[in-house]
């Protein structure tokens, strides 16, 4: 009995020991991506085929990593990581937002224009709740975003094909980037949340008749939890991997606009910081001490790069916008 007992005690350390392996190995982030394109039979660069092409191959990268997409795993090791799963959530979240301003906006001449129909139909593929793993699946849905995607790149790149197009403009490209405000935004106020702050309720300020539904708080104390701050700071990892992906493709297809506007140093600026988010994490763990204690704090560090890189998103839109 005594055997068996030990026999088996081993037996489900090496397992422990495998599964702990393997969560490691499907832990690795994926590198970034280089933004791919295409000449026409005119020799000129077919504008959106970098942008679409970078939309694509970031949510196959999502899904064909080391061990896939683990969001909607039922099974250990995977049911019990939580690092890879937000790094996912992050990046998936950044492509719908891409995805909905190239049916809304890089594709559409004008407000009257009517959204191509397989951005439309990829759209929506995308807006699958991430964990889903009953039919349909998470990643049965992206695969066929994907398809209808590589579809609507193929009549971009089609010269024959006048129907669908992507249009390379200044305002399109300031809606897109007043997205990326929004998210840049509240990811740094969640990573500085960390610390835990006592926040003045700002939110009908500017605006002397603005009005709110309920009343507010004249202040809040705001604070992410210990336990899901290491979620958020890996969130933010995924998110600005993909928006690396993004704004790399996006310095191809609108180097026209960026150069009349003087802005390729302000979208430069962007790639740069968002690089910095990037770095090599050499901690086992992410370590959340106070502001200006003992302990390092990587949320704080990583908010720094958010907020900056947000700044320089600023200041892009300011040169998109002016004449």
């Amino acid at each position: 009995m005594q055997i068996t007992w030990k026999r088996g005690a081993l037996v489900a350390l090496i397992v422990l020991f495998i599964g702990y392996l393997v969560s490691v190995w499907w832990s690795v982030e994926p590198d970034q991506l280089k933004p791919q394109q295409l000449e026409s039979s005119a020799g000129k660069q077919v504008v959106g085929y970098a942008t679409t092409s970078s939309l694509i191959l970031t949510i196959e990268t999502l899904l064909d990593k080391n061990g896939g997409w683990l969001s909607n795993d039922i099974m250990p090791p995977s049911l019990l990581m939580d690092n890879m799963p937000a790094f996912e959530f992050g990046a998936i979240e950044q492509a719908r937002d891409l995805a909905l301003i190239m049916r809304k906006e890089f594709s559409r001449s004008q407000s009257q224009s009517t959204a191509d129909k397989d951005l439309l139909a990829a759209h929506s593929k995308l807006n699958i709740e991430h964990t889903s793993w009953l039919v349909p699946s998470a990643e049965s849905e992206y695969r066929d975003a994907i398809k209808l995607l590589k579809v609507y790149r193929a009549k971009i790149a089609d010269s024959n094909n006048p129907d669908a197009q992507f249009y390379a403009r200044a305002d399109n490209l300031n809606e897109w980037l007043k997205e990326v405000q929004k998210r840049l935004g509240s990811m740094s106020q969640r990573l500085s949340a960390s610390v835990g702050q006592e926040r003045l309720n700002t939110d009908l300020a500017g605006e002397t008749e603005a009005s709110q539904s309920t009343p507010g708080l004249r202040s809040t104390e705001i604070k992410t939890g210990w336990w899901q701050i290491d979620d958020v700071f890996y969130e933010t990892r995924g998110a600005t991997w993909a928006l690396l992906n993004f704004m790399k493709a996006i310095e191809v297809d609108f180097a026209d606009v960026l150069k009349k506007k003087n802005a390729e140093v302000s979208l430069q600026q962007i790639i740069r910081e968002l690089e910095e988010t990037q770095q090599a994490v050499w901690s086992p763990m992410i370590l959340n001490g106070s502001g200006f204690g003992i302990v390092a704090n990587h949320s704080l560090v990583m908010a720094n790069y958010i907020s900056r890189a947000n700044a320089a998103v600023i200041d892009l839109t300011n040169l998109l916008t002016q004449g």
